[in-house]
């Protein structure tokens, strides 16, 4: 299994990165965590058409979809299954539409869209979803691949449901928003220090740090500084850059 990171900023693209799009290469299918600007990517990767290809949302913040309005660059055989909280259908739906973008109705490939409550489910893949603590409302994802476990939560505060998709997983990619923790309680995001805690915690394998805000991880350096400080509580601690694959 590979897990390419094709996007790791938050908020805007910039020198460092695009904005949010983690693709999970595996033998059950292609799995696409969130749809910011790294998702034109996705066809230098896709190769496979018997494979099906399953992009789950974790919230509708513009760095986390503006990349949906590339759907018509993209001609899977196979088609795209969306997958997000309640409300997805009518959200995509006007999020997707004239006169900002070609409507999801004028697609060439088939694009399904499911809504998801919290708890288990069985397809696309075994996954789990539970909601996070964000100004919005925002889903993690728990995902069973290859007989192991990679965890996806972004735009989050440390919350029961970080805690409980985290325990125990393979890979846990999470974000680092913030220079300092609690930065700005009103906007629940994490920084290092944070997000190592919680990979200790939970006893995972690897952390992945990705949403580094790029409006204050200005450069390289700030990141890894962001890496050492989470190394120091969790030394399996990454900062990803753009374009980098982690394989299990």
């Amino acid at each position: 299994m590979k897990v390419h990171f094709l996007g790791t900023n938050g908020w805007f693209n910039s020198s460092t990165g695009e904005t949010p799009c983690v693709l999970i290469e595996a033998a059950e299918g292609y799995i696409i965590c969130d749809a910011g600007n790294g998702l034109r990517k996705i066809d230098r990767i896709i190769t496979d058409s018997s494979k099906p290809i399953a992009l789950f949302l974790s919230h509708f913040h513009l760095d986390h979809t503006f990349g949906l309005h590339l759907l018509p660059k993209f001609h899977f055989p196979q088609g795209i299954a969306i997958y997000g909280q309640p409300g997805t259908k009518d959200h995509l739906r006007a999020l997707l539409a004239s006169p900002w973008t070609a409507p999801m109705d004028k697609l060439q490939m088939k694009v399904a869209i499911h809504e998801c409550n919290e708890g288990d489910h069985q397809l696309p893949v075994l996954f789990t979803c539970r909601f996070l603590v964000h100004s919005d409302p925002c889903l993690g994802y728990r995902f069973a691949l290859e007989g192991k476990t990679v965890t996806y939560c972004t735009d989050t505060g440390v919350c029961d449901g970080l805690r409980s998709l985290a325990n125990r997983a393979d890979l846990l990619i999470t974000e680092c928003s913030w220079r300092r923790p609690n930065q700005n309680p009103q906007w629940p995001h994490l920084a290092p220090e944070d997000a190592a805690t919680v990979a200790r915690d939970a006893k995972i394998g690897q952390l992945a740090l990705i949403h580094f805000d790029a409006n204050t991880y200005t450069t390289a350096n700030d990141r890894s500084d962001a890496q050492c400080r989470a190394q120091a509580i969790f030394p399996a601690s990454r900062a990803m850059p753009d374009d980098s694959v982690i394989q299990l």
